[in-house]
């Protein structure tokens, strides 16, 4: 099962070859860096109300409008400032905060120069050929995640003895599609892209991984979103990194997929977005015992991409010294995975999982869906549950496990992904994870000792549960339908009085409600608030927040319940699985009310605040200076987002203006086996 089936919307179209024998653009970095400014509200609907510029190294006034036409564009004109002065005054202020460059010594313009004092100034006299910054048009205006290179966008960068060749958009440099390992071969490790003197073609996605009846083998690639790409061989200025890894049930999903699309955060928040794909389900995740099949091809995937991220993400404006690891539920799963392996630990900085997900009791299901993305199999338990099923469904059936394999390596990939069963569980294989769980009972060099933050939507569980099909007349019932678990387990969370039924008027939904309360608690909150609160008091990390969504719209709803009533998020509606990342990524398409954009405005403030600094709480003076008033209030309003210090947490409820809670349902997690000492007594 994929969890986010219906919810990952990905990009129509995919490029399947990258390098091509092709002279790469005369556009370049060679001579000055480039920076992209643009003053994003993240209102995708103003977009077009709105221009940007780029930013390019100090020259004489001489040499000024021939830097900018190698760009294939022109100096900025005094008219364009003025209508977009507010946009401008902020953009070019936070250049100087920032100290790139002194925006009140000046900028060269169209037939003058722009200083910026708190306003836009226009010197009379500007005969003066000293060096200073030049200040572009930016006429590549198409922000969206599908925009595409257009005439004169196009961009080349020299990296890791390779060209790559991307171009711009609204909002960002854009470089897609970018091979950073070789072509896999089935079962075996990936390697570094070991080709050089290539010109890289990085203007359109590379294909996702095999995966529901379409993608690739053939599908190692990564994307990334830039405000800036620095003069060639210069190390300054580089921004911090987040580095994206997507969802799906570790059977789906692809970094090209338009809600984590990285422009919008390059943008208003000055950082590098990394996207990327990892082999899926039986291609990334078969283990064999007594093989050299051990499994875990896609975390090995994703270790391998941070690789290439540090030895060649500064020549794209990122700084491979401060990255940020950041996924939801099976990347969260992952990031999870990579805390505790010892070939990640080092490799990044801090951590972000959203909607990880785990298991407590089993509730009679002998199993549960969460417990394998924080506890992990051993190869016997994996291969005792989805080898053979594998083998026999692909029709391999010989008496000898190497003749099997054999079989098994000729099967097309997207037969082999679409069996009735598919290997798709991290294993204890030994190298990449070397313990049966996250290790939070004592700070330890098994454990990446780093700042991270966890936290669920408000109705993970709606998205877990199944909605009766028709009226049902007892809570037992309710429970049992919603559940799949048996009269028996059903009557233990009735008299347990922890999961209280409240009336609505609507029976049936009332009951949905307390199982979807039951699937939360089970399988997200009392995982990740054990794993905060295990992993603070111990040291096992160097300091945790953790959150709660409590404004969202869409994501994974395989109940089609749909949103609030009128459309009105004033009104009850269910926070799904998936659908805190518009918020985070701010990519959301459309508004309901005001405190939408400004929710969402905020969120991504947070988050990308703890990728710039290991801490969610945004600079006041940054905000100031970048004119995010209504970051501002919300930031005033609901106080400071304050560490996991202890048993009542705290949590951070996110909407505008948020407000802090303590640790939710805490007697419910103890109940249901997933306590906030539980990885305190070694996860049992």
């Amino acid at each position: 099962m994929a969890i986010l089936t219906g919810l990952v919307a990905i990009a129509a179209f995919f490029a399947t070859a990258h390098s091509k024998p092709v002279e790469p653009p005369s556009v370049a970095n060679a001579k000055t860096s480039l920076t992209l400014i643009y003053q994003n509200n993240l209102n995708a609907s103003d977009d077009k109300n709105h221009v940007g510029a780029l930013i390019l190294d100090a020259v004489p006034r001489a040499g000024a409008t021939a830097a900018c036409a190698a760009l294939n564009e022109k100096l900025l004109p005094k008219a364009t400032l003025q209508k977009y002065k507010s946009d401008f005054v902020r953009a070019l202020s936070y250049q100087d905060f920032a100290e790139y460059s002194k925006a009140d010594q000046g900028y060269y313009i169209d037939d003058g120069i722009v200083v910026v004092e708190d306003r836009l100034v226009f010197p009379a006299d500007y005969a003066s050929n000293r060096p200073l910054p030049v200040l572009c048009t930016q006429s590549a205006n198409n922000g969206m995640a599908s925009a595409t290179a257009v005439g004169g966008s196009e961009i080349s960068v020299t990296s890791g003895g390779n060209t790559f060749v991307g171009f711009r958009n609204q909002k960002s440099f854009r470089f897609l599609g970018i091979p950073y390992a070789d072509t896999p071969q089935r079962f075996k490790y990936s390697n570094l892209y070991s080709k050089k003197g290539q010109t890289i073609q990085a203007t359109a996605y590379g294909s996702q991984c095999a995966q529901g009846g379409s993608g690739s083998e053939d599908c190692l690639f990564l994307n990334i979103e830039t405000p800036y790409i620095p003069k060639a061989g210069s190390k300054q200025n580089l921004r911090p990194v987040m580095f994206w890894i997507h969802g799906g049930g570790f059977t789906g999903g692809s970094g090209a997929d338009a809600l984590s699309y990285g422009g919008n955060l390059a943008s208003r928040e000055d950082i590098v977005v990394v996207n990327i794909n990892y082999r899926l389900s039986t291609l990334g995740f078969l283990a064999i015992p007594g093989t050299d099949i051990k499994g875990n091809y896609g975390i090995a995937d994703q270790i391998v991409a941070l690789d290439w991220v540090i030895a060649n993400i500064a020549s794209f404006g990122g700084d491979p010294k401060q990255i940020t690891i950041n996924g939801e539920s099976a990347g969260a799963g992952s990031v999870r995975t990579l805390l505790g392996s010892p070939q990640a630990i080092g490799k990044y900085q801090a951590a972000i999982a959203m909607s990880n997900l785990g298991g407590g009791v089993d509730l009679g299901l002998n199993g549960d869906y969460g417990t394998t993305y924080s506890s992990y199999y051993t190869i016997d338990q994996s291969y005792a549950v989805a080898g053979q099923k594998i083998f026999t469904s692909a029709g391999c059936n010989s008496s000898q496990v190497s003749s099997q394999i054999s079989c098994l390596e000729k099967v097309p990939a997207l037969q082999l992904v679409g069996l009735s069963t598919v290997a798709r569980y991290v294993v204890q294989d030994g190298k990449y994870v070397n313990t049966p769980n996250l290790i939070l009972s004592t700070r330890n060099a098994s454990t990446a000792h780093v700042p991270v933050i966890f936290g669920v939507t408000a109705d993970d569980g709606a998205s877990f549960s199944t909605y009766p099909k028709t009226p049902v007349t007892t809570l037992s019932q309710g429970l049992q339908v919603a559940l799949g678990i048996n009269s028996t387990w059903a009557q233990r969370i009735i008299d347990s009085k922890l999961f209280p039924l409240y009336d609505s008027g609507n029976f049936t939904l009332d009951t949905f409600n307390v199982s979807q309360r039951v699937a939360q608690d089970k399988t997200f909150r009392c995982v990740d608030q054990s794993t905060v609160y295990s992993g603070t008091v111990s040291g096992a990390f160097e300091k945790a927040y953790f959150y709660q969504f409590e404004r969202t719209i869409n994501g994974y709803d395989p109940n089609n319940l749909g949103g609030p009533k009128d459309n009105n998020p004033n009104n009850p509606y269910f926070r799904f699985h998936g659908a805190d990342m518009p918020w985070v990524f701010g990519t959301i398409s459309t508004l309901r009310d005001a405190n939408d954009l400004y929710s969402v405005q905020l969120a991504s403030g947070y988050f990308a605040s703890f990728v710039k600094s290991g801490q969610p709480n945004p600079d006041p003076e940054y905000l100031r200076v970048r004119g995010y008033e209504k970051t501002i209030e919300g930031v005033r309003r609901a106080g400071p987002w304050n560490q996991v210090r202890g048993e009542n947490g705290p949590i951070r409820f996110l909407d505008y203006p948020g407000s802090k809670q303590n640790f939710q349902d805490t007697e419910q997690c103890a109940w249901l086996g997933y306590g906030l000492d539980y990885y305190l007594k070694g996860g049992k």
